[in-house]
C-alpha cells in the first residue's frame, strides 16, 4: 500500500515544511482555478514545497525542478525511475546498520561515506548511500569540502528510519509529473513565461560572519550570487512569470538596513517567523526571522 501523502525523503538545511502556510498565502489566490500552470523550483533541496504544492494543486500540469547538487538530483531521478531497486538496497543498508553496536555503526558509516565519495558505483547505489548518509550523519546536515566530498561526521540515532518504503513509493508516483534538471539555477529561465510560477529557496545569506552554511556545493553562494539571483527574478518577471523567494533576514550592522530590502526594493517583501531545526550548535536553534520576496500581486 502506498502512502497517500508524499513528503521529503531527506532532512535538509532550510527545509520549508514549517513555512508551507506562509508559502500558500503568497501564492496567487486564483491558482487552484488556473489550467496549464507550470511550477518551477530552481533550488529544489529537500522538496518540501514541491511535494506539497503538487498535492495541494492537482491542476498544476507541469513541474520542473533543478539543483546544483548532482548526488541529490541523482537521487530524485532514481526515485522517479528505479524506486524498487532503491528500496531493496536501502533495506539492506538499514538491516546491516541497525544490527551493529555504536562503535561498529560509526565504522560502517565511515566506510559508506568513502564509498559515496568515490563516485565509482551505480546511480542507484549513489542514491541509496545519499539517503543512508543523510539519515545517519550528524544532525542531518549536507556539507561538502572544496573537492566536493561529503564530510559530515557520524550522528547518534538509536533507530534511524533509513528505508521509508511507503514514502519513497509516494514520492516516485508524484515525480512522474516532474522534469528533473541538474545545474545552475539560471538554466530554469528557459521555462519562464505566462502561467509559470517559480519558488526560489537558495542557500541563505548568513546572518553573521560566523553563521555561514552555504557549502551545499563546492561552488558556494555569496553576495554576488544573491545579486545574480535578484537579476534572474527581474528577468522572469519581465517574461510575465510570478515568483516567490525565501531567504534569511540579515540586518547590516553598520547601516541597520536589510541587504534584501535594498536589492529587491522593486518587489514585495514580508517577514515571517521560522524555527531553525538544523544547526551545528543546539543553542542557535529556535525562532528566527526570514523574508519572503514576491512579485505576486
Amino acid at each position: 500500500m502506498e502512502a497517500k501523502i508524499a513528503k521529503p525523503f531527506v532532512k535538509w538545511v532550510g527545509g520549508k515544511t514549517q513555512l508551507l502556510e506562509e508559502v500558500r498565502k503568497s501564492l496567487p489566490v486564483d491558482l487552484h482555478l488556473r489550467n496549464n500552470v507550470t511550477y518551477v523550483e530552481p533550488f529544489v533541496g529537500g522538496g518540501a514545497v514541491l511535494f506539497w504544492i503538487l498535492q495541494a494543486y492537482p491542476n498544476i500540469s507541469r513541474a520542473v525542478i533543478n539543483d546544483i547538487n548532482p548526488e541529490l538530483i541523482c537521487t530524485y531521478r532514481v526515485i522517479k525511475h528505479n524506486v524498487y531497486e532503491l528500496i531493496t538496497i536501502l533495506g539492506i543498508l538499514q538491516a546491516e546498520y541497525i544490527a551493529l553496536d555504536a562503535e561498529n555503526r560509526k565504522k560502517y558509516f565511515l566506510a559508506r561515506r568513502v564509498e559515496f565519495n568515490s563516485k565509482g558505483v551505480s546511480e542507484v547505489r549513489i542514491a541509496a548511500l545519499f539517503i543512508f548518509l543523510n539519515r545517519t550523519c550528524f544532525n542531518g546536515l549536507y556539507r561538502v569540502n572544496s573537492k566536493g566530498e561529503f564530510n559530515v561526521p557520524h550522528g547518534r540515532y538509536a533507530k534511524p528510519k533509513i528505508c521509508d518504503t511507503y514514502n519513497l513509493l509516494a514520492v516516485s508516483k508524484l515525480l512522474q509529473r516532474v522534469e528533473i534538471l541538474c545545474g545552475d539555477f539560471a538554466v530554469t529561465e528557459m521555462y519562464a513565461g505566462e502561467d509559470v510560477i517559480f519558488y526560489l529557496d537558495p542557500p541563505y545569506k548568513p546572518l553573521s560572519e560566523t553563521s555561514s552554511f552555504t557549502s551545499y556545493s563546492k561552488e558556494g553562494f555569496d553576495d554576488v550570487e544573491q545579486m545574480r539571483l535578484r537579476d534572474f527574478c527581474a528577468r522572469i518577471s519581465q517574461l510575465k512569470s510570478q515568483f516567490i523567494a525565501s531567504n534569511s533576514d540579515p540586518i547590516e550592522e553598520k547601516t541597520g538596513e536589510s541587504f534584501f530590502e535594498q536589492i529587491y526594493c522593486q518587489f514585495k517583501i514580508k517577514r515571517v517567523s521560522a524555527t531553525r531545526l538544523i544547526n551545528a550548535n543546539p543553542n542557535n536553534r529556535g525562532l528566527v526571522s526570514e523574508i519572503m520576496i514576491s512579485n505576486v500581486l
